[in-house]
């Protein structure tokens, strides 16, 4: 795979791809990345959170692991697969459930300067809101500038 962009978003995106071990998705991101055609671009197991296999899954010699039976099961497949590595959490909806049972370490967002006005928010809705994030660390690229918040511990006064 090949991506042009500027020193400080590749370096960040090395990291990201050295520091995965497994990569948990959700089954509307994975059908609309058409299955990355059987070959993730970070090379890692993939485990998706899905109601159903699709046509066609599994494939022999395929890393893609569907789970059916829940994120949590999915999330304990993928950490079991990453070992010491991240387990990397690519969708909305995903993210959310995660965050929702707590099962969430980190919050990474790609900030773009497009305003694409449909989709699933990142983070709504959350059962336990609010959720406290501690201070970011910030890389700015070329029209974008990542940001990594740990999920915060700390208990919120209501």
């Amino acid at each position: 795979m090949t991506s042009r962009t500027s020193t400080p978003s590749a370096d960040n995106l090395r990291d990201t791809i050295k520091d995965a071990g497994a990569l948990l998705a959700g089954r509307r991101v994975f059908d609309f990345a058409r299955g990355w055609d059987g070959s993730h671009p970070l090379d890692v197991p993939v485990f998706v959170v899905s109601h159903s296999v699709p046509a066609g899954w599994p494939r022999p010699d395929v890393p893609f692991t569907f789970v059916t039976t829940g994120v949590a099961d999915a999330v304990a497949a993928a950490s079991a697969a990453a070992g010491d590595k991240v387990v990397a959490v690519a969708g909305a909806n995903v993210a959310q459930q995660c965050l929702n049972l707590g099962l969430l370490d980190e919050v990474h967002v790609d900030l773009v300067p497009v305003l694409l006005g449909t989709g699933i928010r990142f983070f709504d809705p959350l059962e336990h809101a609010p959720v406290m994030l501690d201070d970011p660390s910030v890389v700015e690229g070329r029209r974008v500038t990542h940001l990594r918040y740990r999920v915060s511990a700390a208990v919120v006064d209501e």
